[in-house]
């Protein structure tokens, strides 16, 4: 049964692990998001990896080719998190990351949390999962702790994307 697994890509060539592994045939799914960048001066709209440096790949234990991938353009190695054989990675999170995807809404919320406070996202990638709230970033912009590949990821997010958890 065809399990996702994670990708670590060399630094800022996930697009190009993407591109040619989708050559080759492997279902991906590369999370992105669209953010505003100063370059040159001026405001410009830049797509970049929601994770960057990683990518998710759906495999077969028994019937998919994991030769070709190792020497792909792109692509430093197959996460495994200490073991030999690389653990596969939840179902749900990848599909709903996958569901999730898509333009999110910014708009400034004046709303603070307290450090170890239950926090759910409302939007974007990562909504109806559930965080810790880490710290203020600014004022509209926060970072937590979210549970993901089996351990305690920070992510910096917008505030009017976390509510109180009940």
């Amino acid at each position: 049964m065809p399990r996702w697994y994670v990708i670590q890509c060399k630094g800022g060539e996930s697009f190009r692990a993407v591109e040619h592994l989708d050559n080759q045939g492997y279902e991906l799914f590369h999370p992105v998001l669209e953010v505003q960048k100063k370059r040159r001066g001026k405001l410009t709209w830049v797509v970049e990896p929601l994770f960057p440096n990683y990518l998710f790949i759906r495999l077969d234990k028994l019937a998919s080719n994991w030769r070709p991938i190792r020497s792909t353009r792109g692509v430093l190695k197959i996460v495994t998190f200490g073991l030999q054989s690389p653990v596969p990675v939840h179902d749900d999170l990848v599909e709903a990351l996958r569901a999730n995807a898509g333009p999110q809404d910014d708009s400034s919320a004046n709303v603070y949390f307290r450090a170890g406070e239950a926090v759910e996202i409302t939007s974007g990638p990562f909504k109806d999962l559930q965080a810790v709230f880490e710290t203020h970033k600014g004022e509209d912009r926060a970072i937590v702790l979210l549970g993901m590949l089996h351990k305690q990821q920070h992510l910096e997010m917008p505030v009017s994307q976390l509510r109180r958890c009940d």
